[in-house]
């Protein structure tokens, strides 16, 4: 083996790494919100976790991905710790795909249909493919074409790596290095340490089965770097928990614990077997692309069969680990967006839809807690409603500074529309929340004061809100569970209460003529009905943005003229809401 050699090692090495990341990038930027959806899916179910983290890592090809997005998932709190355990075990068993798609490399028939399956043999009608969809397409169809030419990369690289071995067939010194791994303690130390330089389980078996072109790598040197390299790949994980919370934390101890538990156990019965039976024959035969894909699948497989029963006690030694502190630490109101996700622009926004639904609740409980203070005022409550305001600008601030970076990543048409609809959302929520600090502060200046509204007032003012919590309602639900019938009755609600609004100070001048109310009166009711029309005015934006970015546009004004104008439901929705509070009004005056 030559400087030259070595050169196309290198320059196979680092095809081989770009094709991968380049692959796993277009395959988890095409899955979209497929992949969001399945991540939806999670339940306490370990077979369902164990599915899910297969699937999801057979796409993006990269357990060391999957097991990063699963930290931040528990550092954000949209996954539990004992939900990351089974994903990570599931992800353990869907890195093993890569192996068994690089072996392909070693098929060797003289059958003309199973050569065909040879990578050399469509590798270069793939890349073909994929530069002239990539070049010709835009959104998915590029999508897919850079999934092919990451493909081809992958293989073509794995073609150089295995061309630039091939010389040391016959050096004795190569020969020599690799007897001293079928120590199975080197071995599993030369497996780890290769994986935690290039932090890739699947680059590093692809490498493995690169070299096993030679001939000169048996099974007995194979198997225990196969189990180093699981461990090895747990570095990714942990250098990407420094920082977070303690359950994100313990998931990444997690995943080191189960691969080093299972290292020991089937390590252990490996040598124990070699011992007890004679495995020379085994253990002496030549490694192939196929066999190592086999063995690295083997080694998965078990290490979960025997672990995934087990998940409780995983969990339990984490908590060893990363115990709770003695004295309870006090936690301040923190938003916590992992910048880590953004890698993964579908899972970054689906801890944004999360936090956003948080931010909606806050927001919504600020604006309902200042209408109940007109029932009894409570100074606890009081200032509860200020620290949600307060709270809710925190959120927009985080929220926004977060998506506008994200912006930034190279995002799908279906997530940088999600990604606008947020923006748009969080900024009406924050609005809600400033009117609940304004409604607080009528019925304060109410209390203050002395004053008090007539009876039909209070009747009326009563029934304005009641419209208003149902519109609160509609465009919560709009939100929280995609629910298109919700956000259309929005809009026609919206002109109701501005109606209604109208007709309520018409009233109110009126009983001020009769000398039944003071103008300083009309003043703290001019700004109750301001209040409510603009939280009317926000939940109808929101409802609008759900029922836009269904049909991927982003256009209010359109959005509300066209329902007005063409919609025989608008109609049919705006004369039964007429019916619900504006023939009420006429009871209750």
């Amino acid at each position: 083996m030559n400087l030259f050699d070595v050169l196309e090692l290198i320059g196979g090495l680092c095809l081989f790494l770009f094709g991968m990341n380049l692959m796993g990038a277009a395959l988890e930027k095409r899955a979209g919100h497929g992949l969001t959806a399945l991540l939806g899916k999670l339940t306490a179910s370990k077979m369902a976790g164990f599915l899910t983290g297969l699937c999801v890592t057979a796409v993006i090809q990269s357990s060391s991905a999957t097991t990063v997005m699963v930290v931040g998932f528990v550092n954000s709190g949209i996954m539990t710790l004992r939900q990351a355990i089974n994903v990570i075990m599931g992800a353990n068993v869907g890195t093993t795909v890569t192996a068994w798609i690089l072996s392909l490399s070693g098929i060797d028939s003289g059958n003309l249909f199973v050569s065909l399956l040879k990578p050399s043999s469509f590798t270069p009608i793939l890349a073909l493919i994929g530069i002239i969809m990539y070049m010709s397409g835009t959104g998915k169809r590029k999508d897919t074409g850079t999934i092919f030419l990451g493909f081809a990369t992958l293989m073509f690289g794995m073609d150089s790596m295995s061309a630039a071995v091939a010389g040391l067939k016959e050096v004795e010194a190569f020969r020599n290095i690799l007897t001293m791994f079928e120590n199975p303690i080197l071995g599993v130390l030369a497996g780890a340490i290769l994986t935690a330089i290039i932090q890739s389980s699947s680059a590093s078996v692809g490498i493995l089965q690169a070299l096993s072109s030679t001939g000169q790598i048996n099974m007995g040197t194979a198997i225990p770097i196969i189990m180093g390299q699981n461990i090895g790949t747990c570095v990714t994980a942990m250098l990407s928990s420094i920082g977070t919370n303690r359950n994100a934390r313990r998931a990444s101890v997690v995943h080191l614990s189960f691969n080093i538990i299972g290292t020991i156990i089937l390590l252990s019965l490996f040598c124990a077997a070699k011992a007890i039976f004679d495995l020379a024959a085994f253990t002496g035969s030549t490694a192939s692309e196929l066999s190592i894909a086999v063995a690295h699948s083997a080694f998965n497989i078990l290490c979960t069969a025997i672990l995934l029963p087990m998940s409780g006690l995983l969990e339990k030694l984490s908590y060893k680990f990363i115990p709770e502190p003695a004295v309870k630490e006090v936690v301040e109101d923190k938003i916590e967006l992992d910048e880590r996700l953004m890698a993964t622009p579908s899972i970054a926004l689906e801890q944004c839809r999360v936090a956003t639904g948080d931010m909606a609740q806050i927001s919504i409980d600020a604006i309902r807690d200042s209408i109940g203070l007109f029932g009894k005022y409570d100074a606890d409550t009081a200032q509860a409603i200020r620290k949600k305001e307060g709270l809710a600008d925190k959120y927009e601030d985080v929220l926004g500074s977060y998506l506008v970076k994200l912006n930034t990543y190279s995002l799908s048409d279906t997530d940088s529309h999600e990604s606008t609809k947020l923006l748009h959302m969080i900024g009406d929520l924050e609005r809600i929340s400033d009117h609940s600090v304004n409604i607080l502060a009528s019925v304060e200046e109410l209390r203050d004061k002395g004053l008090e509204f007539s009876e039909p007032a209070k009747r009326e003012l009563a029934l304005a809100f009641t419209a208003l919590h149902e519109m609160i309602d509609l465009s919560h639900t709009a939100y929280m569970e995609n629910d298109m019938e919700a956000a259309m009755k929005a809009e026609p609600l919206k002109q109701i209460i501005d109606t209604l609004k109208n007709q309520l100070r018409s009233h109110h001048i009126r009983r001020m003529q009769k000398g039944d109310c003071t103008i300083e009166l009309g003043f703290v009711w001019s700004d109750l009905l301001t209040n409510i029309g603009r939280v009317a005015d926000h939940c109808s934006n929101i409802a609008g943005c759900i029922v836009e970015m269904a049909q991927d546009k982003l256009d209010l004004h359109d959005y509300s003229k066209g329902l007005k104008q063409d919609s025989p439901e608008y109609a049919s929705i705006y004369t039964a809401y007429s019916a619900k509070y504006l023939k009420a009004l006429d009871e209750v005056e």
